[in-house]
């Protein structure tokens, strides 16, 4: 008897390349016996089918585990949305460095053979929220699980900000902005502003400022239950953005004050009990595949 007995379906609706991984992992599961319900995205991309489409904001709450086919980008944007709802995730590849989403096409029905075995590693990863501070309360913008970052926008500018950790003043900074990231998100755009690399057990995050006007600013390693606040100071007339995984949720003003802080809910990730997220690293980043002996 397979652990999960329903589970959902979730991709990108723009990707049709992915529709024969989405026909092969619904045939699978359909043999083993499991009750399918589907997004509007993969509804779309199935064509005709007899499975219950249930809106992405509340497919949680109609299965025991949710599948996410596509890259990195497709986790991200459920995440948020997976993590209020507490139900367990997969990811399938169908993207480039597969980060989040390990199970490769190819692996498919041995991994999820193992997976509804109850032969799986569960990884909880902790998300982001920002939030305005206006007015002696506190306005929602948006969450990431991979970053925070505060940028000049459209105009590559820099900006001026004061960084405080709990409180805590920490330094006047002018650069491009700064990069705020989870473990989860050091391996992505943190990593390319020269960020360190955490493994995802540990609950911590990186503050990256991105091109500082002082060399000597370089990244810091905080506590992950760390306040992180922003004051905007001004520069060049800049109105810098605030973005969560990519996405601007914000475009600020002078003296604009914003919190950043780790959400209450997780996200869990399931893995095969193969999962090794050094050799992930090895992979995706192109670091030495053979270990000297000697």
């Amino acid at each position: 008897m397979p652990q999960f007995s329903t589970i959902g379906l979730i991709s990108r609706r723009d990707n049709r390349d992915i529709v024969d991984t989405l026909l092969s992992l619904v045939n699978f599961l359909v043999k083993q016996g499991i009750t399918l319900v589907v997004d509007e995205s993969v509804g779309g991309l199935l064509g005709t089918h007899g499975f219950a489409v249930v809106a992405r904001e509340q497919i949680g709450r109609h299965c025991e585990l949710v599948i996410v086919v596509g890259g990195d980008g497709s986790m991200l944007k459920a995440a948020t949305q997976l993590a209020e709802q507490g139900v367990p995730v997969v990811g399938v590849n169908r993207g480039r460095l597969g980060f989040l989403t390990d199970i490769v096409p190819d692996d498919i029905e041995a991994a999820m053979t193992r997976i509804l075995k109850g032969e799986y590693r569960a990884e909880p990863r902790f998300l982001l929220e920002v939030v305005a501070n206006e007015g002696g309360g506190e306005r929602p913008l948006g969450s990431a699980m991979n970053d925070v970052v505060l940028h000049p926008g459209i105009a590559a500018q820099m900006i001026e900000f004061d960084l405080y950790v709990d409180g805590q003043f920490v330094c006047h900074q002018a650069s491009d902005g700064l990069i705020i990231a989870t473990p989860t998100g050091s391996t992505a755009y943190s990593l390319s502003a020269g960020g360190p690399i955490m493994h995802p057990k540990l609950e911590v995050l990186a503050l990256v400022p991105m091109y500082p006007h002082s060399l000597s600013s370089r990244p810091i390693v905080v506590d992950s239950n760390s306040s992180i606040r922003l004051v905007i100071g001004e520069r060049h007339h800049t109105a810098p953005q605030i973005s969560c995984d990519g996405t601007v949720v914000h475009t600020s003003s002078v003296g604009d004050t914003f919190t950043i802080r780790k959400k209450s809910r997780h996200l869990l990730l399931l893995h095969p009990n193969d999962y090794d997220y050094y050799a992930t690293c090895r992979s995706k980043l192109g670091w030495s595949q053979r270990p000297v002996r000697s």
